[in-house]
């Protein structure tokens, strides 16, 4: 088994920099792309503070069914170009939101959630899901939380579908 032990506490470039080599550890060698959504979530869940969830959408056809997470029971299918996690998906470009209240067509999957972070997937030039992290606390996601897990599912892509 892996031994982790990331510092919550340090700068940020040094936390992603150890979240990231940690999900690549996790999963290398490892062909199952649900078995690895599924630690990389729970990896995730694990390190970030002030997540009320964690997890994965994969796109299905023409949506976004739920893939493993941490965190409450959530939406099942989000139409692509939908709230938050489908807006990514259609654009191809990060959400980085600081009030998901105030984002148009917002899914509330959880009425806590106040702010969201989702990256798209894209593994041989297809979106092939999103990452989806959600906060109870407004404006959580900074640009440093963005950068970070963005080079995370890049370096990752390839195990994920």
């Amino acid at each position: 088994m892996l031994e982790i032990a990331i510092d919550r506490d340090q700068p940020a470039a040094e936390f992603y920099a150890d979240l990231t080599a940690s999900a690549v550890a996790l999963v290398d060698g490892e062909p199952d792309a649900i078995a690895n959504m599924a630690n990389i979530a729970a990896l995730i869940w694990q390190y970030m503070p002030d997540l009320n969830w964690a997890g994965f959408y994969r796109r299905i056809d023409d949506e976004l069914v739920l893939g493993p997470f941490q965190g409450k029971t959530a939406c099942i299918r989000i139409a692509i170009g939908a709230g938050v996690c489908g807006t990514a998906a259609a654009t191809g470009e990060v959400q980085r939101v600081a009030d998901v209240h105030a984002f148009p067509g917002h899914i509330a999957c959880d009425a806590e959630s106040r702010s969201e972070l989702v990256v798209p997937i894209i593994r041989q030039g297809k979106l092939i899901g999103v990452l989806d992290l959600d906060s109870p606390l407004p404006d959580r996601f900074e640009p440093a939380d963005e950068s970070g897990m963005v080079k995370l599912i890049e370096a990752i892509a390839d195990n994920l579908g």
